[in-house]
């Protein structure tokens, strides 16, 4: 029987791409043994993982607004654009609660994925494996500049798109035999070098972790490298990809509801438009 994995691409609030991509699949009773998330695509999979549709659009359209959460009172009271302790403290036990225990309890293997400060390369994390999976979350989602370093058993985290933009490659190493990809990006899109004054910055900021300087000006052509694999392993057919079907003009610290509603919507009609080629990839 093939063992089946999610891989899912980060993107800040791009991440509403994927949520209605991923709820559309839970609602038709897709099931995976394991979910891989890089950034917002770490917090995305918790829901999946915990059995929740609908909670990471829910979560983002209805506190992207709310100053508890987003935006430059966060950046000066807790030095992170996004309040983490807001989400994982009273969003996630109060206001729209997570199901910790589902989360878990279910047999889906579920792996997050930071980038080590000290080395600039890839930490994975899974929820079996540590005693706490929560700050390995909270590190792939911090964003360099915008968010501190999180401790992940003794070591400074950040970002794990600065090391791995979309984890397909940990899913087939671990022996998958099928990879459903969700990127938060067009066909084609590539990225531009890291400006010179950005450059500048990185160096400046962050002086006593030239390692992770390193990892981020190599986001780019580690970006593109990756792009191309995906479409190599996709036309081989030993990935199958969801993206948007047309560019992404929404930012990653998006705060205009109506656009990240849209984008929502957009991945579910995307998803729904691959429904019977997915089908025929899984064998369902």
């Amino acid at each position: 029987m093939d063992k089946i994995a999610l891989a899912l691409e980060g993107g800040s609030l791009r991440c509403l791409f994927s949520a209605g991509v991923t709820d559309l699949l839970m609602e038709e009773g897709f099931s995976w043994e394991g979910v891989f998330g890089v950034s917002a695509g770490a917090l995305t999979g918790v829901n999946i993982v915990s059995g929740q549709p609908g909670r990471t659009a829910k979560v983002n359209l209805s506190f992207v607004n709310d100053p508890r959460y987003m935006g430059l009172r966060s950046l000066i009271r807790h030095r992170s654009i996004f309040n983490f302790d807001f989400l994982f403290g009273e969003v996630s036990d109060v206001l729209l609660p997570l199901d910790r225990e589902a989360f878990q309890s279910s047999p889906c293997q579920y792996t997050a994925v930071a980038t080590s400060c000290l080395t600039g390369e890839a930490r994975y994390y899974e929820k079996s494996g540590v005693d706490d999976i929560y700050p390995a979350i909270r590190a792939s989602a911090s964003l360099p500049l915008l968010s501190p370093m999180v401790d992940v058993e003794g070591e400074p985290c950040l970002d794990g798109g600065l090391s791995v933009s979309v984890p397909y490659r940990r899913p087939l190493d671990e022996g998958y035999s099928k990879v459903v990809v969700v990127t938060t990006r067009e066909h084609g899109y590539r990225k531009a070098p890291v400006s010179r004054p950005a450059a500048r910055l990185y160096a400046r900021v962050y002086r006593r972790y030239p390692q992770l300087v390193r990892a981020i000006l190599n986001v780019p052509r580690h970006y593109n490298a990756e792009m191309d694999e995906i479409d190599r392993l996709e036309a081989e057919g030993k990935l199958f990809v969801i993206r948007p079907l047309e560019p992404v003009t929404v930012s990653r610290t998006e705060k205009d509801v109506e656009k990240l509603q849209a984008l929502y919507d957009h991945g579910r009609e995307a998803c729904q438009l691959a429904m019977p080629r997915l089908r025929a990839y899984l064998g369902r």
